[in-house]
């Protein structure tokens, strides 16, 4: 049955609109952003199909176009449409990093940083770069590892510090295992880092663990 063939009170667009988008399940919000369905389905059914299929929101986020083109009802359109829309999200959560201040508060850094690193395969090893008064200059991936480790270079982030002239750095990496809890290694790591930060002025003000929806923050938790 068509979408525009159900009654007013099924159809997503207009619950959204009469209800808010908060009261919709993730496969009516998905069905808004298809727009059509196929032959013998509409976009809901459609919708309900791809979520099963990659199991949440994330697996759909984090799904290739490859993977995603391959599923009934999804061809390159309506993966350029879904894209957009989770780089929206993504940009959304990094405007709160160029707010003044943001950087005393670390939830607004967790969060940014929870969207761009929990879901990779591999660990990444991220700066983020700050001026003299704490506004962000960069956010950048300096190295990627295996599935459980990562080769970090206090040098290199020396050097991309001097680049950008940054005054001031926040580390972050992602633990693929999903659980955030600083290893021995990540300690060490950090204090070598601090070390080399402090020989040209600039300084560590935090680094992040990030797991599966949690982030540590060696800052709270006293370890630089």
């Amino acid at each position: 049955m068509k979408i525009n063939n159900c009654p007013q009170y099924e159809r997503p667009r207009e619950k959204l609109l009469q209800f808010g988008a908060q009261t919709l399940s993730d496969a009516e919000l998905l069905a808004i952003v298809l727009h059509t369905g196929v032959k013998g389905k509409n976009a809901l059914e459609i919708a309900r199909e791809t979520l099963n299929s990659f199991g949440s929101v994330r697996g759909l986020m984090n799904a290739s176009k490859s993977q995603l083109t391959a599923s009934l009802g999804f061809g390159v359109a309506k993966y350029a449409t879904l894209t957009a829309c989770f780089e929206l999200t993504k940009r959304s959560l990094a405007e709160n990093l160029r707010k003044p201040h943001c950087f005393t508060q670390a939830d607004a850094t967790s969060n940014y940083l929870l969207a761009e690193l929990r879901d990779k395969p591999h660990e990444v090893f991220s700066m983020l770069l700050l001026d003299s008064q704490h506004q962000l200059i960069a956010f950048r991936h300096m190295f990627r590892g295996t599935i459980n480790s990562a080769a970090v270079y206090p040098r290199e982030l020396v050097k991309q510090a001097l680049e950008d002239n940054a005054a001031a750095v926040i580390l972050a990496h992602n633990h693929p295992s999903g659980i955030a809890e600083p290893s021995q290694a990540d300690i060490q790591i950090t204090q070598r880092i601090k070390q080399a930060m402090e020989l040209i002025d600039v300084r560590v003000l935090d680094h992040f663990v990030i797991g599966d929806g949690t982030a540590v923050s060696f800052a709270q938790r006293g370890l630089l």
